[in-house]
């Protein structure tokens, strides 16, 4: 019985899929003169089959077959933490501030250097948090399936939580609940729940399909609340638990992406579970309140 034979795609598709470059990225770079097929200067909308040499800048591609998929990560980022470039951590900071030698503080490795070079070239972080705030990010290595999980998480719903100064009253909490964003586009918002705190500070649990971060802090801060944290605690059907403390990462098991890019589970109850092993004195955990519909 013969194999069949794989059929030619475009350059940037398989570009992407290799992780090197979203396809447009590809796009700048044939347009650039930087990509060669057999010898010779690519051009836009040519297409090239597994046994075609590619190279980047002179240096040889290796495709990937289509059916190898991509290996993505489940992350427990800190608030502040990059992603990309090497920071101190707060003992490496506390160090720095007592030592005569603050040179020699340590820095923190960032993310996106310490995942295994086998998961990709290029990593992309799936719909990701602003770097004050923090919790559950998802990273791809692969272009194209960065792409689709990119369009699937619109569809989802999240859930995370945020931590005010004070106690916010009926009114500001219907307000969040209209989930009108400053530009006058509606978030759907399934439920925001009070989850206790101590001094100043209070957390709420709120669960929204298709919210960022950036838009979840906007929702709290339209209604007169000062934000200081917001941490995702849930993305689909995928959750941060106390297994994966902050600043860990595993990769998602076959069903856990299907589960991201099919969402087989957004109609099961959508109760926050705490962030994690590092959780925040006072972050919810509790039950999110839904709304109520009428017969």
């Amino acid at each position: 019985m013969h194999r069949r034979r794989a059929e030619p795609e475009r350059l940037q598709k398989v570009l992407a899929r290799a992780g090197l470059a979203s396809r447009r990225e590809a796009e700048d770079w044939i347009r650039a003169g930087r990509l060669t097929v057999n010898g010779r200067a690519a051009s836009l909308g040519v297409r090239v089959g597994p046994d075609d040499e590619v190279r980047l800048d002179g240096r040889v591609v290796h495709q990937r077959a289509p059916q190898s998929g991509g290996r993505v990560y489940l992350y427990h980022r800190s608030p502040g933490e990059s992603l990309d470039t090497a920071y101190d951590s707060p003992a490496a900071e506390e160090s720095a501030e007592t030592s005569a030698s603050p040179r020699g503080a340590p820095h923190v490795e960032p993310l996106l250097a310490r995942l295994p070079k086998r998961g990709g070239r290029r990593f992309i972080v799936i719909s990701p948090m602003p770097r004050i705030d923090g919790g559950l990010e998802i990273v791809c290595g692969d272009g194209e399936l960065a792409a689709r999980l990119q369009r699937s998480v619109r569809s989802l719903t999240s859930e995370l939580s945020v931590r005010v100064r004070g106690e916010l009253m009926e009114q500001q909490i219907a307000g969040v609940l209209g989930g009108v964003l400053d530009s006058g586009e509606k978030l759907t918002v399934l439920g925001c729940e009070s989850g206790g705190g101590e001094g100043a500070n209070r957390w709420y649990a709120i669960s929204a399909r298709g919210a960022s971060g950036k838009e979840v802090r906007q929702l709290f801060e339209r209604q007169g609340a000062i934000v200081s944290r917001v941490l995702r605690t849930r993305l689909g059907s995928i959750a941060l638990d106390r297994a994966l403390g902050r600043g860990h990462f595993r990769e998602l098991t076959p069903e856990e992406l299907d589960g991201l890019l099919g969402a087989p589970s957004e109609s099961r109850s959508t109760q926050p579970k705490p962030p994690g092993r590092g959780r925040p004195r006072g972050a919810p955990g509790a039950p999110v309140r839904r709304r109520r519909t009428r017969d």
